[in-house]
């Protein structure tokens, strides 16, 4: 066996030995005796030592006693002899072969030729030009360094990368060309190598800065050189560019960590800001954004920058995707890479240009990044401080981020659109009305809302995977339900699917109640599944039925009170009630149209239809008004209409509105107009024959006494000699019967001005009102169409309202008497409230008749002074002093065309009235005190 090991050992393509724990060599294998042509003999124990170089054996053998003192492993180098007296260098290594205990028991060691090594053609002594050669054509950049760090040789590789000559490079320190964040990693593995003592090489990544500025990664192959002293000697170094390398591992670990937080759904603004450190990390010295462009395609939204000031990107936000927006709205916009080498000879982007120079970005790269399905996603861009034209490799790089960024965008919008689907989703289940139920192809239920759960009684997680039949269903249709279940799951067809059915439903108590119910297939692939979606009718039944009550009551009442109704949702759409039919003499169910309607207004009214329709058009919402309708056997009926107006959601009115039949309050209030009117004259007669003979009987007797008087002062005057004493007190009883006479008069002027005042708050508009509401039978009789436009937020007066409805009135009466001889044009009257000048309000009449000419203008308000064949010439002129005892004025216009305006202007707060006590001492008369002072 040991011979066997011998051999083993012996074919081996180096030197080895071993040695005991003393240092004595004893054991050399073949090779060692045919390299230095001492026989095994003459180099066991110490004779080895004279095959050793003379000026390198004390050294060694220093480093070899170390060694044996220390107890560990190292290695050392010397000039070994061969046999033809040449000495080349070697490379001694030794391990110690010790037991369990720790004691060492034997020595094993190897010798190296490292002669080529220390004498390659890089210039040493003894190196050649075609060494040198093969060493420029090596891809890779291989230096010498001395002890100290500084270049002595480098091959062309080096002086090229590093731009400079062999002379300009030595004395340079290697690590000035180390980047600084790599430098530590660099100077801590060789202080690990100079401090084991061994001449082994090491590897170690580190960037390199280029000749211009621009670092790129390198793998280094290190050797020390020592000496038997344990001493670097020189540093061998060998470094390979691994830039490429680098990249792709950036790349691919970036890669999977963006798929890894699109897997973990992580939002999609973490995602972009990874994506962009990935690329600022993996290309040097450039900052990269992602724009992304909102669903209409009209305007950019934020993506992610997080190393690009907020002063560049926040006002790209909500711009428009166009060509003059800047590089990226240009790259969507387009669909196509924009790549702007230098922004300060750019003429693209007036507005962009400036911001970004003003920021230091003087190149910028846009990338659009398109989806799978085509449409542009946003756009990708990377920015440099110098221009810059990208490369081939540059270009590439940009196209695989691209990529990454649509897979990243497309899978997180993907996501975030399934999350708001799902939340959408659990928001209408949890927020509907309505019960919704999924069942799957075995009809067990799957979702139960919580609606469902409050109409039935059932918890969600007690009812999902049961048979619906068995649940909700009441036992009498649960066969049918399963019959029609197993059919269309044979033949895909019900009667069911898309229809709205009424059916009854079973709590989980046992009680039944009526339901409307719906089912809808899910649309997916595999077995079907429903939804069906439940309502609990009851409720709406029990309001169907009062419903139907409230019909037939209301159409009873409405025929008691021969009071139809109508709804008009839109011009030319009428609804009406049984009654409205009735009344109209239409056949039930017959579509009511404007021109049959038209056909039943007596013709003499189809003004004021037309007055009507001009209202809507302009917006009134309120009518109330009376007309005539044509029966067929050609009777007349008298209807009043009133109505209101609701706006809709497609702009215009919906109205709703009552008619009744007031044919017979019209019969009876011609009939009492004619008594009434048929009593005033008799009373105003009576009362004129009254007020004559007291004032006859009162202004005659102080007249005769005058006249007496006088006489026979003149007599008593003309006598020989003159009475003037007599005549004297004649005068004196002339005096004093025109004092009698005056009195009298005074007397009636207070009489006829006396009166019990009723002062309080009033509502100008409700006096108004009342006054409409009293002359409307009149005013229609006339054929006078009346418009009220009464402001709504008049403010309050305060006087008596019978006086002022009394100055209504005349006003209202003398306009309608105005236009009773009009017959070519309407007969229209105004009445208009609105607020005046100094906290006044004004109420003004306006007619369309005969007028007056502008020179009467002053007189109509003189007593006695009419236009009217048939007045008396009071009614203005008694106006005028009550709107005076309101410290108010009355005054006419005459209008542009036909007719006149009279007015009247009273204060909101009076500080008193004629007659009246001051306002503070006011106080609103009952109704009972003012017929209490009439009488």
């Amino acid at each position: 066996m040991e011979n066997d090991l011998s051999s083993v050992v012996d074919s081996l393509p180096g030197l080895v030995w071993t040695a005991q724990p003393d240092g004595q060599v004893d054991f050399l294998n073949r090779h060692w005796s045919v390299y230095t042509g001492l026989s095994i003999d003459e180099a066991l124990g110490s004779g080895w030592q004279l095959a050793i170089h003379p000026g390198d054996r004390p050294g060694l053998l220093e480093r070899w006693r170390s060694m044996l003192a220390a107890g560990e492993a190292a290695s050392m180098e010397a000039r070994l002899r061969h046999l033809d007296g040449e000495y080349r260098w070697f490379q001694f290594r030794a391990r110690p072969l010790a037991e369990a205990s720790g004691h060492i028991v034997k020595w094993c060691g190897t010798g190296t030729d490292i002669d080529d090594l220390r004498r390659s053609a890089m210039g040493q002594p003894g190196g050649n030009d075609d060494h040198r050669s093969v060493a420029d054509i090596i891809p890779a950049m291989i230096a010498f360094l001395t002890p100290a760090g500084e270049f002595e040789n480098a091959n062309r590789h080096v002086l090229e990368y590093l731009g400079a000559t062999l002379e300009q490079l030595k004395g340079r320190r290697a690590s000035d060309a180390i980047h600084p964040d790599d430098l530590p990693s660099v100077i801590a593995a060789s202080e690990r190598a100079v401090a084991t003592g061994r001449s082994e090489p090491y590897d170690i990544d580190h960037r390199i800065r280029r000749a211009d500025g621009v670092y790129r990664w390198f793998h280094g192959r290190v050797m020390p050189l020592m000496d038997l002293q344990g001493r670097v000697v020189r540093w061998y170094i060998v470094n390979i560019d691994i830039e490429d390398r680098k990249r792709a591992e950036t790349l691919l670990a970036g890669e999977k960590q963006l798929l890894e937080m699109v897997a973990r759904r992580q939002s999609m603004s973490e995602i972009l800001k990874a994506l962009c450190r990935l690329v600022e990390n993996a290309v040097t010295d450039c900052y990269c954004s992602v724009v992304l462009v909102d669903p209409d395609y009209t305007h950019l939204e934020a993506g992610a920058a997080p190393s690009l000031p907020p002063g560049l990107t926040n006002p790209m936000i909500d711009r428009p995707v166009h060509v003059d927006t800047g590089p990226c709205a240009m790259a969507i916009f387009l669909n196509e890479q924009v790549i702007a080498s230098d922004i300060a000879l750019d003429t693209r982007w007036d507005a962009w240009r400036p911001m970004a120079m003003a920021h230091g970005v003087r190149a910028c790269w846009a990338t659009p990044i398109a989806s799978a399905t085509g449409p542009v996603l946003g756009a990708f861009a990377v920015y440099y401080g110098e221009p810059r034209t990208p490369t081939p490799q540059e270009l590439g790089l940009i196209d695989q981020l691209t990529h990454i960024a649509s897979i990243a965008i497309s899978r997180a919008q993907g996501d975030d659109a399934l999350r708001r689907s799902e939340a959408r989703k659990a928001a209408i289940l949890d927020a509907a009305l309505d019960c919704i139920i999924t069942i799957d192809h075995e009809g067990c239920v799957t979702e139960f809302n919580p609606a469902a759960e409050r109409a039935f009684g059932y918890r969600r997680d007690d009812i999902v995977g049961k048979q619906l039949a068995d649940t909700i269903i009441p036992p009498s249709l649960r066969e049918k339900h399963r019959q029609g279940f197993a059919r269309y799951l044979a033949t895909g067809e019900t009667k069911l699917i898309g229809r709205r059915v009424e059916m009854t439903a079973m709590h989980v108590e046992g009680s039944e109640f009526p339901v409307e119910l719906a089912i809808s297939r899910i649309l997916l692939e595999g077995p079907p599944s429903f939804t069906c979606y439940l309502r609990n009718i009851t409720e709406r039944k029990q309001s169907e039925e009062r419903l139907r009550r409230s019909e037939a009551l209301l159409a009873e009442a409405q025929h008691l009170s021969s009071t139809g109704s109508f709804f008009c949702p839109r011009p030319g759409e009428f609804t009406w009630s049984t009654e409205l039919y009735r009344i109209f003499e239409f056949e039930q169910q017959m579509p009511i149209t404007f021109e049959l309607i038209m056909s039943r207004y007596h013709r003499e009214d189809i003004p004021l239809l037309n007055d009507v329709i001009d209202q809507v058009n302009r917006g009134v919402i309120d009518f109330d008004y009376e007309h005539r309708i044509v029966m067929p056997d050609q009777s007349v009926k008298y209807v009043r209409v009133v109505a209101h107006g609701n706006p809709s959601k497609d702009g215009h009115f919906e109205y709703v509105g009552a008619v009744q039949d007031v044919t017979e309050r019209r019969r009876s209030e011609a009939a009492l107009a004619k008594a009434r009117s048929e009593l005033a004259h008799v009373a105003r007669t009576t009362s004129l024959g009254v007020l004559t003979a007291a004032i006859a009987h009162e202004v005659n007797q102080p007249l005769s006494g005058i006249i007496t008087n006088a006489s026979t002062c003149l007599r008593m005057l003309a006598a020989e000699p003159p009475n003037i004493d007599g005549a004297r007190e004649t005068a004196r009883r002339t005096i004093r019967d025109g004092n009698r006479a005056s009195d009298v008069i005074r007397r009636l002027h207070a009489l006829f001005s006396k009166k019990d005042t009723a002062i309080g708050p009033l509502d100008l508009n409700s006096a108004a009102r009342e006054v409409i509401a009293l002359l409307m039978s009149d005013l229609q009789r006339s054929r006078v169409i009346l418009r009220a436009e009464l402001f709504t937020d008049l403010p309050l007066v305060v006087g008596d309202r019978v006086q002022i409805q009394q100055v209504i009135l005349n006003l209202v009466r003398n306009a309608s008497d105005a236009m009773s001889d009009v017959d070519d044009r309407p007969r229209q009257l105004s009445i208009k409230t609105e607020r005046d000048e100094d906290d006044h309000v004004r109420l003004t009449v306006q007619d369309a008749g005969v007028g007056f000419s502008p020179q009467d203008a002053d007189r109509l308000f003189d007593a006695f002074y009419t236009t009217k064949d048939s007045g008396m010439g009071i009614g203005l002129s008694v106006s005028r002093s009550i709107i005076e005892r309101h410290q108010g004025r009355l005054w006419a216009l005459p209008n542009d065309g036909p007719g006149a305006t009279v007015s009247f202007s009273i204060p909101c707060r009076p500080t008193n009235m004629k007659g009246t006590p001051e306002l503070g001492a006011m106080r609103i008369v009952s109704g009972e005190e003012k017929a209490m002072s009439n009488q």
